[in-house]
């Protein structure tokens, strides 16, 4: 298995990976709802404020991972994790956390201060996320799952409390996604 970043040509089977993973565990309307986000991901997102990277089986893409950019009042550089896929023949052999642990690293080489994700805090424990309530952290909309917003800082060992809005980019700007 191999990490890296996505290339252009990889768009179309990392939109089609997303649908068809989350219409497996979720159903179809999910499917095309995080399918959209994919695609919306790549095409809403200005570059700089978005990292993919893939995980490959041979040459064939078997997992994806989006990062995109948070912006807060402070100066503080932050990504958000999500959304995130690994292909159903594949789920369960460590994929999802070796990629999304590559990702990870490539952030911290940039020099960004935390990462975020909103998701089950019994598979992001297990790769340095924890529980960060939005007193402090707040997170750009209302969640309908407030135990699951996550974070895990790459400076400081607890995380200070961000004061002020907190934006996210264009593609996740849909309270559907929170």
């Amino acid at each position: 298995m191999n990490f890296r970043h996505y290339n252009k040509s990889d768009i179309r089977v990392i939109v089609e990976l997303f649908a068809s993973v989350f219409a497996a565990s979720e159903g179809i309307a999910e499917g095309e709802l995080i399918g959209g986000l994919s695609k919306d991901m790549f095409e809403k997102t200005y570059k700089k404020d978005l990292l993919n990277f893939v995980a490959l089986d041979s040459d064939k893409i078997i997992g994806s991972i989006f990062f995109s950019r948070l912006v807060f009042d402070s100066d503080i550089e932050a990504f958000i994790l999500g959304p995130v896929a690994v292909h159903n023949d594949y789920q369960g052999k460590g994929v999802g956390k070796a990629l999304i642990n590559f990702g990870l690293d490539d952030l911290k080489n940039r020099g960004v201060d935390i990462a975020l994700t909103y998701g089950d805090p019994r598979f992001y424990n297990k790769v340095g996320f924890y529980h960060v309530s939005q007193k402090t952290i707040k997170a750009p909309f209302d969640l309908s799952q407030p135990e699951g917003w996550l974070a895990q800082s790459f400076n400081e060992e607890t995380i200070k409390t961000f004061t002020g809005k907190c934006t996210c980019v264009k593609a996740l700007r849909d309270p559907a996604y929170w």
